[in-house]
């Protein structure tokens, strides 16, 4: 059951974001566009925005990122709250991502009528900063491998990189990326994270200070 949601919605965002990319007025009708939701009362943009994709490497990368930690974190909410209630504990965390992520970004560009944003980038963090909580430490020899860093790193180190850069960026504003959605998603999952399981954080300090201190 925990893969079937996960693919259940990789394949319903690659769907709509392919199709979107044929069909400009879909695009256009469910971008995020601050200037649009505070003009015409457009909120939809908050949650419809997140089933979008710039192009196939957006898109690819996103949906990769959300397979690889999606399934681990789910299968751990089913173990703390039951099936069913595990499902939509996920989806709180997955789709609150993608639309609180955009909170920052509303206020910081409402009077931008030309600034527009897409992507499941928010819903992605949320998942991949529960499971950096829910395991910091990776097996021995284990990690993730951040090009172009020659080594794997562990998971809580890639945590505080991922905020550090994606906070950077956001207030640099030097390319076309959402970054705060990166880093207010990430923030989410912390928090949400935190609120269903107050012993995510006792976890998350105990595993590294068994393996460092």
């Amino acid at each position: 059951m925990a893969i079937d949601l996960v693919l259940l919605l990789i394949l319903v965002t690659s769907g709509i974001s392919i199709y979107a990319w044929q069909n400009h007025s879909l695009l256009e009708r469910w971008i995020f566009s601050p200037y649009r939701v505070q003009k015409n009362r457009e909120y939809h943009r908050f949650l419809t925005s997140g089933f979008l994709h710039a192009d196939w490497m957006h898109l690819i990368f996103n949906m990769f990122s959300f397979y690889s930690f999606g399934q681990l974190v789910l299968n751990r909410m089913q173990v703390e709250f039951g099936g069913l209630n595990g499902m939509w504990v996920f989806l709180l965390l997955y789709i609150g991502g993608i639309i609180v992520s955009d909170v920052p970004t509303f206020f910081r560009h409402r009077r931008d009528a030309h600034y527009g944003s897409l992507g499941a980038s928010g819903g992605v963090a949320s998942v991949i900063f529960a499971a950096v909580l829910f395991y910091p430490v990776a097996p021995e020899g284990g990690g993730i491998l951040i090009f172009p860093i020659p080594f794997r790193i562990q998971p809580f180190v890639f945590g505080f990189l991922y905020l550090a850069y994606s906070y950077y960026q956001g207030r640099r504003m030097g390319d076309n990326i959402n970054h705060d959605a990166h880093f207010y998603g990430a923030l989410y999952g912390v928090v949400l994270t935190m609120l269903m399981n107050p012993q995510a954080g006792l976890e998350f300090w105990q595993q590294i200070s068994d393996k460092y201190l």
